[in-house]
């Protein structure tokens, strides 16, 4: 209701007192909204959900498949036969985009437009205020990162269409290969060296390999080099900053796997640092990993707006419109003080991780494995000899997720390419090992139940061994 009616109100329905202080609470909730629509960032303070609801439900109520008086008579009206979809979807149902644009507007659906270009510049504050300050242009695509990859590297074909050749730094995580072999391009890969960082040899970068590589292929055929800041443990974030400067000696755009950096600030610094003295042309993440919200988007952003602009017109069609709906209700929910908190938490808790880790590894004459990585930890499993694989399987019945067990001994075949001791990152064979990850929305209640059920299992396999 605006100020006309409830003005108009009657007042043997309502004494004009009571309608008053109403109206201001009313008129509260409207500013808030107001001053999100003017200036297009981030709330200080989180919103509560039902100031999130009454702002969905607004907009919403924008698209024409809400409107009292439709009368719809095209192949796509945005009906919803279930009533619990129409429920889970807040009743939006045109998508966002049109044909052949991810950001055009919709004359169908004024709600849903606001919906999708406010998502796509709450996320841009989001990111500056993470630490890439450099950043112009963020677009949130409704799939999720090794398709958000294809379609940022069929984009730079587009502008290279001489080109043949990915340059990838490797790191045995099966969608990011297929992004180059689904975008039609050759992927070259570079694999890891060991590296010190920290008093611990970590996998990174072979920058001799690339630049030995460039040379052999020559530059003009290279479409792109494709690096990775987050990743498990042991091997690290590759040199982005000296593959920044790689790439702007030799003119070859630069993609930067951002999977689950945003929520490092160490991983952002790295990323605003490539910028400053280099050349980044795009850098793509996951909203599951660094949003919280259910899988299926991803984020592309960029330091010059043109290749996010390419990348958007590239998406065949309209989208749906669940990931932005997801990404703007988080978004509002958090704020950028309540985002801050949970980066500063999660950043405790892999320090608190580390240290437990690093006990378990002193009690069985293991090591761990961590260098500058500022969310995965190895656990060396080299005296557990064939019960390695075991101890995964152990810990994955005791409820533990996410616990990834690398023997170092194992092939994998990707589309015809194999790899050798996949999960090493390299062909060499590296110790065995375990990687736990402190990532964001992590508890310490989770970190405790770890740390026993992995004290017990290490410790039974030991007796058995014995």
């Amino acid at each position: 209701m605006n100020d006309s009616t409830l003005q108009s109100i009657a007042p043997d329905l309502v004494p004009a007192n009571y309608l008053s202080v109403a109206n201001n609470a009313r008129t509260n909730r409207d500013k808030q909204i107001r001053i999100l629509l003017e200036k297009k960032k981030l709330p200080g303070h989180g919103w509560d959900n039902a100031t999130i609801e009454y702002f969905v439900n607004e907009l919403a109520l924008m698209d024409s498949n809400n409107f009292l008086n439709r009368c719809g008579v095209g192949e796509r009206e945005g009906r919803v036969v279930c009533e619990l979809v129409q429920r889970r979807h807040y009743n939006f149902a045109h998508g966002i985009g049109r044909s052949g644009n991810l950001t055009d507007a919709q004359p169908k659906a004024a709600g849903s437009t606001i919906l999708n270009n406010l998502t796509n510049a709450l996320i841009l504050d989001l990111i500056r205020e993470a630490g890439i300050g450099s950043c112009r242009k963020a677009l949130l695509v409704p799939m999720a990162t090794g398709m958000a990859v294809m379609l940022t590297l069929l984009a730079l074909k587009a502008e290279r269409p001489q080109s043949r050749y990915v340059l990838w730094s490797r790191i045995d995580q099966q969608s990011c290969f297929k992004s180059i072999q689904s975008s039609g391009l050759i992927p070259v890969v570079i694999d890891t060296v060991p590296v010190e960082e920290r008093d611990d040899t970590v996998l990174g970068t072979d920058l001799g390999a690339f630049r030995d590589k460039i040379t052999e292929l020559g530059a003009s055929n290279v479409c792109c080099v494709l690096s990775t800041t987050s990743c498990f443990a042991p091997r690290t974030c590759d040199n982005i900053i000296e593959l920044a400067k790689l790439c702007q000696e030799s003119d070859i755009p630069h993609v930067v796997n951002n999977a689950y950096g945003l929520q490092s600030t160490y991983l952002t610094h790295q990323l605003e640092q490539a910028n400053k003295h280099g050349r980044v042309d795009a850098f793509i993440q996951s909203t599951d990993k660094n949003l919280l919200v259910p899988v299926g988007g991803a984020i592309v952003a960029a330091f010059d707006r043109e290749i996010v602009e390419h990348v958007s017109k590239l998406y065949p069609g309209r989208a749906s419109s669940s990931q932005s709906l997801d990404v703007l209700m988080t978004l509002l929910s958090l704020g950028k003080t309540g985002y801050k908190n949970l980066v500063v938490e999660r950043k405790e808790l892999h320090q608190n991780l580390l240290k437990r880790m690093i006990a378990i590894a002193e009690k069985f004459g293991e090591s761990v494995i961590s260098g500058r990585n500022p969310i995965s930890i190895a656990l060396t499993l080299k005296s557990f000899g064939s019960d390695q694989q075991m101890i995964g399987s152990m810990l994955h019945r005791r409820g533990v997720s996410g616990c990834r067990v690398v023997t170092g001994t194992e092939e994998k075949s990707i589309a015809g390419v194999k790899f050798k001791a996949w999960g090493s990152h390299r062909d060499l064979e590296t110790v065995p090992y375990l990687t736990a990850s402190a990532a964001l929305g992590m508890s310490r209640k989770e970190i405790d139940g770890f740390i026993d059920k992995l004290d017990q299992v290490l410790d039974e396999r030991r007796v058995k061994a014995q």
